[in-house]
């Protein structure tokens, strides 16, 4: 039995030049379908975050992808999952990836996947969640980002319980068993409505 149904995943839509990172992707995307978990994450078929889907998909998984119809424009939706969902705004596409994940897990990625960490961050300082979110530390990626929130806490504009709400594990292999040793609230959440 899955510690977890669902995993919510952000991670870029870029593809890196270093190919151990969307390893990375392709990995977790296999290990998610071979367990039962459903997998959340933009909807794009571009990058590590096309990778993580396609592999997941390709085992017999299930995807949830989550796009806003601009950027189907910009960014081509991967074909052949098991559910895509448009929604209008970015704002949207985060609420509703945060309604259908038990968890959040971050691989490597760029400003839209910063966004969307520190919002899920932000939510659970705000005591609006207590979903467990780890940064998967793949090949030292999210090391200063984790130096940063340590900066933001030493000078005072976050307070030191910050670094509860964020586990940073090593690879793709730490998140299931990281998770199957947390608490995983299955309280309802009251989300504000309004955007």
């Amino acid at each position: 039995m899955p510690v977890i149904n669902s995993l919510c995943v952000f991670c870029g839509a870029s593809t890196p030049p270093d190919s151990r990172f969307l390893d990375a992707a392709e990995l977790l995307g296999r290990k998610l379908a071979a367990d039962g978990i459903e997998l959340v994450y933009g909807g794009g078929a571009l990058g590590l975050m096309g990778t993580v889907a396609r592999a997941a998909r390709d085992n017999g998984g299930k995807v949830t992808g989550i796009i806003p119809h601009f950027l189907t424009k910009i960014e081509a939706k991967l074909e052949g999952i098991s559910e895509t969902i448009e929604v209008e705004t970015m704002h949207q596409r985060k609420r509703l990836m945060f309604e259908r994940s038990d968890a959040f897990a971050v691989l490597p990625g760029g400003m839209g996947t910063l966004d969307e960490t520190v919002e899920m961050i932000t939510w659970a300082q705000l005591q609006l969640h207590k979903k467990p979110i780890l940064l998967v530390d793949v090949l030292g990626y999210w090391q200063p980002f984790a130096s940063l929130i340590e900066h933001v806490i030493t000078n005072g504009f976050a307070r030191p319980n910050t670094r509860d709400f964020v586990t940073v594990v090593p690879g793709v292999d730490d998140i299931l068993p990281t998770l199957s040793q947390m608490r995983i609230s299955a309280e309802p959440v009251s989300m504000p409505v309004a955007e």
